[in-house]
């Protein structure tokens, strides 16, 4: 028996009402004939719900579907690794278990690992919020017109498209050749997301939404308080690390400084992951991996508010930062849109308005567009206080 050409790997925790969802948008998209090319493998990670019962019965009668039982929870990056140890397809996809997928994604991937054989497949996704609301990933542009196979250092944009495990496809044997695996704790795909695109030879992009993100989800990380926001530090230290020992290209270092400096702003100006009383502390944190990381040669600062924001992380400047963001709190609040004005209808694009997060970086920094980056300058003298008096730039 051949081995399959892809391996999907769901890491399970806590998602009883999601699990059968997520497992049968991918069975029942197998196509037929295909079954032999696809190994679905579920890993329960000692969740606390009715999850390992239903992976065990989900399991019986089901060819292809493989089941590992955790003794321990480990987390979601363990878990997956878990999950690639017994994978046996040249390919692996992780998705998450609280996610499904649309129907024709499977046959769509299929048919594109078979064309261009590349070593990371890049999907588009929609987020999907409660109540149906789909929205279109502001970083989703940038995959746009990209044919055949491509590289990182011809495509650079990629490097901008949210970064998480689930939006790609990964040729099994480079993940060998990369030396890479997840590590333990939250943020977990800093480390692993970002070297997959630099250390590519052959990347596709699959312009296809392949992927549904369920949104404000109860327990997502990005819904929930806790000091655990914390450990993006030790993932930004292990993402450096790599990049410094296997690709120290000042290129490189530069744009994913930026990319880390602005996932540190959206982590310390959203309310729904850090307590009021953490956040001075991880404002200072991010100054010292400011000062730790800058490279020598400087860095494209983003445009706007969020350029200012960086420069007052740079100098240390909690105060500064506090106030800025208390005045765009406020002027976003009085542009929100009233009843009458919806955010946005079933698969229409979000972008602007209290969704886009843009007066306060609470986005993801991958949900950005790439906008024509600025290099680092002085602040004009009394460019601050205009910021602050709420007149944007």
């Amino acid at each position: 028996m051949h081995a399959p050409l892809l391996s999907i790997v769901v890491p399970v925790y806590g998602v009883e009402a999601y699990l059968y969802q997520c497992l049968e948008s991918i069975r029942a998209d197998i196509p037929s004939g295909e079954s032999d090319a696809v190994e679905l493998i579920a890993v329960d990670d000692a969740s606390p719900d009715g999850c390992g019962d239903m992976l065990r019965s989900y399991a019986v009668g089901r060819d292809g579907v493989r089941v590992v039982h955790l003794n321990s929870n480990v987390g979601l990056g363990l878990a997956r690794n878990a999950g690639l140890d017994v994978a046996t397809g040249r390919y692996v996809w992780f998705i998450d278990s609280d996610d499904w997928l649309p129907p024709g994604t499977i046959a769509a991937v299929l048919d594109r690992l078979r064309q261009h054989q590349p070593d990371v497949l890049m999907l588009d996704h929609l987020r999907v919020h409660e109540g149906g609301r789909r929205e279109v990933d502001a970083s989703s542009p940038l995959l746009r017109g990209i044919t055949g196979v491509t590289r990182l250092a011809d495509q650079p944009q990629l490097l901008r498209v949210q970064h998480t495990a689930w939006n790609k496809v990964i040729r099994r044997d480079f993940l060998d050749e990369l030396e890479l695996r997840f590590f333990p704790g939250w943020y977990e795909d800093i480390p692993f997301s970002h070297p997959l695109l630099i250390g590519a030879e052959k990347i596709s992009v699959l312009d296809r939404v392949c992927y549904l993100y369920r949104q404000g989800r109860q327990g997502a990380i990005t819904s929930t308080r806790s000091d655990r926001h914390f450990d993006a530090f030790a993932q930004y230290e292990r993402l450096m690390a790599w990049v410094a020992r296997k690709h120290p290209d000042e290129r490189w270092q530069a744009e994913l400084f930026e990319l880390m400096i602005s996932h540190y702003l959206v982590v310390v100006g959203n309310d729904s992951r850090l307590h009021p009383h953490l956040r001075r502390d991880f404002f200072h944190r991010a100054t010292a991996h400011y000062r730790r990381y800058l490279p020598a040669g400087g860095y494209p600062l983003p445009p706007g508010v969020t350029g200012v924001k960086h420069r007052l992380i740079g100098r240390g400047d909690w105060l500064a930062y506090s106030a800025l963001r208390q005045a765009h709190r406020v002027a976003g609040r009085l542009r929100r849109p009233g009843p009458e004005q919806p955010l946005g209808q079933p698969g229409q694009a979000v972008l602007g308005g209290a969704d886009s997060g843009s007066l306060t970086g609470d986005e993801d920094p991958g949900r950005r567009a790439a906008a024509a980056p600025t290099r680092d300058g002085a602040l004009a003298p009394g460019r601050l206080d205009a910021l602050a008096g709420g007149q944007l730039p």
